[in-house]
């Protein structure tokens, strides 16, 4: 039986509709708080609730939420938010990347996670075993102590290099994978590393067609993206509005050279908006609303004037591919 497992429960692959595949909804991750960083905590629930309903005004139907453990998450305010609006959104269990690992862990975690300073400790001194462990009831029991269960399990790397807890924490990952079925997402910091973090799952016996990639917008390089389309895996292109990384018709060239070698099937599209100068109600950010009212038409818009059926991609990218690449395949 296939399903998708979102904060409210399990749904039918079908229902999950028009849907933003990697987004950041409510969370204060620490490493940004012990700096005063305050553009990176999203930090009120209403506010952010106000950017998901525009979403949800437009015709979105589904978030994936891929705030991890070491990222802050607000599990309840996020559940809240879903069911007050009744939109379906995706948990993440895993890891984010190691150097945000410096930061202290949060009081709160110390009962699921164990009495560490730092999330590098905790990492450092728990066995694979034990991680994927954490990971899996995660996935069957619920996020942090509640009963709202993580509908995919996440690893990442830093820029151009894997360190050996990265490398820990992927394995332990790809363990969870196996053991619940649950769909794999990756932080590639900046787009890199994505090849070689194909070799260290490959080496866990990981079917890549059950991962998708993030960031791949961040290293907009046609040759490299075939290279991971090859493997069947799912390429997430989101970073959509960041114009400081890339103008938009950079991120469409990408995702159309993808379509022309016939990997349609195999592309999502969201926004990482993770930043509260993002977020319209929080500082007058695009917000969420901005990739389907406006970047939606653009995107038809463009790929019809090169030959492409621009509708039937949003649908393929929007629609039919997170409902493939979110199920779990038991």
């Amino acid at each position: 039986m296939s399903f998708i497992r979102t904060l409210r429960g399990d749904i039918k692959p079908e229902e999950l509709g028009f849907t933003y595949s990697h987004e950041h909804i409510v969370c204060r991750p620490a490493f940004w708080e012990e700096r005063n960083a305050d553009d990176l905590l999203l930090d009120d629930k209403e506010k952010s609730k106000l950017d998901v309903e525009d979403f949800k005004r437009y015709g979105g139907k589904s978030i994936v939420d891929a705030t991890a453990i070491d990222y802050g998450r607000d599990v309840q305010a996020v559940k809240e938010i879903s069911e007050e609006l009744d939109i379906h959104i995706v948990g993440t269990a895993g890891f984010n990347k190691s150097f945000l690992w410096d930061a202290k862990v949060k009081e709160e975690l110390k009962p699921i996670i164990g009495n560490y300073q730092t999330y590098t400790e905790w990492i450092d001194a728990a066995s694979i075993n034990e991680l994927t462990d954490l990971v899996v009831r995660e996935v069957e029991e619920g996020l942090e102590g509640t009963p709202f269960k993580a509908g995919q399990v996440k690893f990442g790397t830093g820029y151009n290099r894997i360190t050996p807890l990265e490398e820990k924490t992927l394995r332990a990952v790809a363990r969870a994978h196996h053991e619940t079925k649950a769909p794999l997402h990756s932080h590639t910091e900046a787009g890199t590393m994505g090849l070689e973090q194909i070799e260290l799952l490959l080496s866990e016996g990981v079917d890549l067609s059950n991962m998708s990639f993030g960031h791949m917008d961040r290293n907009p390089d046609p040759y490299y993206h075939e290279q991971i389309a090859k493997t069947g895996a799912y390429l997430c292109f989101d970073g959509i509005a960041k114009i400081k990384y890339a103008p938009e018709s950079t991120r469409i060239h990408c995702i159309l050279e993808l379509v022309k070698k016939g990997y349609e099937n195999q592309i999502l599209v969201s926004g990482d908006t993770a930043r509260k100068t993002y977020y319209k109600h929080y500082d007058y950010g695009l917000g969420l609303e901005f990739i389907i009212a406006k970047w939606v038409p653009r995107f038809i818009d463009d790929a019809n004037r090169q030959g492409f059926d621009g509708e039937k991609l949003i649908q393929k990218f929007f629609v039919e591919n997170p409902a493939r690449c979110f199920t779990f395949k038991k």
